[in-house]
């Protein structure tokens, strides 16, 4: 066995590399990339990375260090292995790359190199002793180490079926999937909000825990329509929209209400002023009034915007 291993280079000085787990039953383990050898992942007792779950085949792929090169290769699992939401054959791997495996998503990460086999073995058992039960959740982690987008990607790409909870600090929401694709969203139970908005609200969304839970058999009021790579690219280019703001929007929560006394006289106001006026009579907060306005968000913010420079609305 030669002497190189997988690293990363960084201002001269070579990092090793690792697999850390980011979810699943497995999160919070690290296992070490061998020099120039491989490891065989599946759920086999028999291989170097054991991940004990049905969704993994008993030699489901293997990684390999070749020269310093890191490569993925499926080995004919049910399931399939994804790099970063694409499904893959064989595949090479950097710093930063994410992987799915059955529950776990993986990332290959920089290590000091400390790390023995038989300590990352030990700690992926602990991390699975102390995992919660399937029953409830099939797949847990945090958003800050997985972003959303890029979880629904994962999803996507494996065609997962379940309930996508979002878990913060003031909010929770809730993302329906069949077979990868999405069905509904809700924010805090208020399913009187149109899905699209629902979902583009929780997209943006970065610190929180997340848990994929099992299919709830239910109708919708609405369905969400079109692609996981459509939808992210809209709920993309609306949080663009709403960053252009900048100080001048105030946060969702704000309470928004009409100037009193209102000095600008309403006939000067456009229509879709007039609309947004009316929200403001009828709503308490900015989300109440974009939740009630049937325009997507950027729309309703850029004439909050504008009313609040010109007088007719004030926040507090």
């Amino acid at each position: 066995m030669g002497s190189e291993r997988g690293e990363l280079v960084i201002e001269g000085l070579a990092l090793p590399l690792a697999l850390r787990f980011i979810s699943g039953k497995y999160q919070g383990g690290e296992f070490p990339l061998p020099e120039d050898g491989e490891i065989v992942i599946g759920r086999s007792s028999e291989l170097e990375m054991v991940l004990v779950e049905d969704m993994v085949s008993r030699r489901h792929a293997k990684i390999s260090v070749e020269s310093g090169d890191i490569f993925l290769e499926d080995l004919g699992s049910t399931n399939g292995s994804f790099v970063n939401g694409e499904k893959i054959t064989r595949t090479k791997l950097a710093e930063g790359d994410r992987i799915l495996i059955g529950t776990s998503i993986i990332k290959v990460v920089a290590s000091d190199g400390s790390a023995s086999v038989q300590d990352a073995k030990a700690k992926m058992d602990a991390a699975a002793s102390s995992a919660r039960p399937s029953a409830v959740s099939t797949m847990t982690g945090s958003i800050a180490e997985v972003p959303l987008p890029d979880l629904l990607q994962l999803f996507s790409a494996s065609k997962k079926t379940g309930v996508l909870q979002i878990t913060t600090e003031s909010d929770v929401g809730s993302i329906y999937l069949e077979e990868g694709m999405v069905q509904f969203a809700v924010v805090n139970g208020d399913e009187s909000v149109p899905p699209e908005k629902a979902f583009y609200r929780v997209l943006v969304w970065d610190k929180g825990t997340f848990d994929l839970l099992p299919k709830v058999e239910r109708t919708f009021p609405a369905e969400i329509q079109g692609s996981i790579e459509g939808l992210l690219m809209e709920g993309m280019r609306q949080l663009d929209e709403m960053m252009r703001f900048g100080d001048a929007l105030p946060s969702l929560q704000t309470r928004v209400s009409v100037a009193s006394p209102l000095e600008k006289p309403l006939r000067d106001a456009s229509p879709e002023e007039l609309d947004v006026i009316q929200l403001a009579l009828n709503q308490d907060t900015l989300v109440d009034m974009m939740n009630h306005s049937g325009k997507p968000d950027p729309e309703v913010a850029e004439v909050v915007v504008g009313l609040l420079e010109k007088g007719y609305l004030v926040s507090n």
